[in-house]
């Protein structure tokens, strides 16, 4: 099977250019400086391990030449107790700084997410059309992991391959100056390996970053959409676009970087390798003439054996820090992402609302679109209306509701709730005192009753129960496996629509709101459960404003005013019996049984 070469890759815009970015950083630290003293503590660990790891091969120099050479048994004996503390010094360091910088990462993280959970939760609903689900979690959950491995283990990890780097360079240096610039030859070949690993793992990297946020992104695509890919047979086509567009460019990409490791990893162990084999050689000789004890020479292999081991962990570190680098720039940019609607410095608190809404010289057109989606909308409604919202799809029906709940701000105009205008008032309050169904309710995994009651957490189990039964829910309900306690899974996917539809109205009900919004709420029903929340409209629509939106007759006719829209504007307004005896464009659509 051909591969096809993958242009125009979505999400290109994470590409990141910065092997360090200060600005990140900063805002890293940001995180990070309520810890400070324990990264102080934990660099301490590691400055106390880094002596036990230098300290020892020339303890064990120490026990070959004072002791068994000098066939002293005191000497020996002493040099193997301190090779003994050492190495338990060196495990008590390791075990305080990984239970330390644990929990300092983990806590960093879970101020991290929670931030960004937080900020999500308040995005105004236009980001969302703009940001696929896949790309929301690469950065929720892999560029946070990413960012959690350099904060936990980088940042004191670097400090200690410094530490021990530096250790063993002054005891090589101490024990023989001629040996120590034999072993340090090797290094220009070194800086030189690591400079051009850096340069092609650096590019490399990006380009895997971009691909794991677009598998994710198609995945979850996919998985959100698994009924519509079933019921047009698309499975097929899906798994082999995702195999050899989305995988296989993420497969060849993580195959590109793994043999830039298998290549740059070996090439250490192999110039270490040649450093040892050069010591060995001249020191050799050192120790057949006598310029050289046994004990010193065993010591420097044992030092060059652990001296490649920092500067390939230090290569590695470079690598999580650019990674850090480019998650960091990705969450970062995210938590910078402005809502659109956010509430005015001195906005104040809604007071009881009694429903009486206005449209004044309303204008609308998203921010990414020059096409004015409304123009000029006028209307009142008084408190205790019903509206129904009729025309033809696209005439700007959801985004009237849209912009009464405040999802959206006017570009022109003001809409106002009991003469207010809702920009003057907290997102909140006015949300907390409205309620919408909308044409595919969701339900969130969980019980029936925590579903009904999402609106109202601290309603009881009663009013639960009544306000099912006002909708006409109770009886499906009872009649599941554990009643109101029954899961429903994720979406609701172990309920008919009708059901998830008279759970939501249920939820609504138990809500109370004073201004109730029904978007469409009964087209993805049968017949029979339409007649059954037809009955309970008259229980859910008393008392309150609302707006109804509905391509059904049933649901329109019994209105107080219909607003009829068309191209944004509104071409008529009056009850069901004036409007059809115009016979403008309300008597269109009611001949044509709302079809449009």
């Amino acid at each position: 099977m051909s591969k096809k070469k993958v242009t125009g890759l979505p999400h290109q815009e994470d590409a990141h250019t910065k092997s360090y970015d200060p600005q990140v950083m900063r805002r890293l630290w940001e995180f990070m400086h309520p810890y400070r003293w324990q990264y102080l503590l934990g660099v301490f660990y590691t400055l106390l391990q880094a002596v036990a790891v230098s300290a020892g091969p020339y303890l064990i120099g120490v026990a070959l030449d004072a002791g068994i050479a000098a066939e002293d048994v005191v000497a020996l004996r002493n040099a193997v107790l301190a090779y003994v503390f050492i190495t338990i010094v060196q495990w008590l360091m390791i075990y305080l700084r990984v239970n330390l910088m644990a929990h300092v990462g983990q806590s960093i993280i879970y101020n991290m997410r929670s931030q960004l959970f937080h900020h999500l939760q308040n995005l105004s609903l236009s980001f969302y059309s703009r940001y696929s689900v896949g790309r929301v979690i690469t950065r929720v959950i892999n560029d946070v992991s990413v960012l959690r491995q350099f904060m936990t283990w980088a940042v004191v990890a670097s400090a200690r391959d410094l530490f021990v780097l530096c250790g063993i360079i002054l005891a090589m240096l101490k024990m023989n100056l001629r040996l120590s610039l034999i072993a340090f030859t090797v290094l220009p070949f070194m800086v030189v390996a690591t400079m051009v690993f850096r340069k092609f793992a650096r590019a490399n990297y990006r380009k895997v970053r971009a691909a794991v946020s677009w598998v994710n992104s198609v995945l979850a695509e996919n998985v959100n959409a698994v009924r519509v890919v079933q019921a047009f047979s698309r499975q097929t086509y899906n798994f082999r676009f995702f195999r050899e567009e989305v995988n296989q460019h993420n497969l060849d990409l993580n195959l590109k970087a793994a043999r830039l490791s298998s290549a740059f990893y070996p090439s250490v162990d192999f110039l270490g390798a040649v450093a040892t084999a050069l010591v060995v050689w001249f020191g050799g000789q050192a120790v057949q003439d006598e310029q050289v004890t046994a004990g010193v020479l065993v010591a420097f292999i044992l030092y060059i054996g652990r001296f490649f081991g920092p500067i390939r962990s230090l290569s590695q570190r470079f690598d999580q820090m650019q990674s850090a680098m480019a998650g960091g720039e990705r969450v970062f940019a995210l938590l910078d992402t402005p809502s659109e609607v956010q509430d005015a410095p001195d906005a104040f608190e809604m007071p009881h609302i009694r429903g009486d809404v206005e449209f004044r010289d309303v204008e609308f057109q998203y921010t990414d679109d020059n096409t004015p989606v409304l123009h000029r909308i006028n209307l009142k409604v008084k408190a205790g209306e019903t509206i129904a919202l009729v025309g033809p799809t696209g005439a700007g029906k959801s985004t009237m509701v849209k912009l009464l709940c405040r999802f959206h701000d006017p570009t022109g105009g003001q809409v106002l709730v009991d003469g207010i205008d809702l920009r003057r008032v907290t997102q909140h309050s006015l949300r907390s005192q409205m309620g919408i169904v909308s044409q595919d309710p969701f339900l969130f995994d969980g019980t029936v009753v925590e579903n009904i009651r999402f609106g109202c957490p601290d309603c009881s189990e009663a009013a639960v129960v009544e306000a099912a039964k006002a909708v006409g829910a109770h009886d499906f309900i009872v009649r599941m496996r554990n009643g109101y306690h029954t899961a429903v899974g994720e979406g609701g996917v172990a309920l008919s629509v009708g059901q998830r539809q008279l759970i939501s109205f249920a939820r609504a009900l138990l809500a109370s709101p004073r201004i109730l919004i029904l978007d469409e709420a009964t087209s993805s029903v049968d017949t029979q459960t339409e007649i059954i929340i037809q009955k309970a409209l008259m229980r859910l629509l008393q008392g309150r404003t609302a707006f109804v939106i509905a391509h059904r007759l049933s649901t329109v006719v019994n209105a107080d005013k219909i607003v009829v829209l068309e191209r944004g504007r509104i071409v008529e307004q009056g009850n069901h019996e004036e409007l059809l005896d115009r016979g403008g464009t309300y008597a269109r659509l009611y001949q044509m049984g709302f079809e449009d």
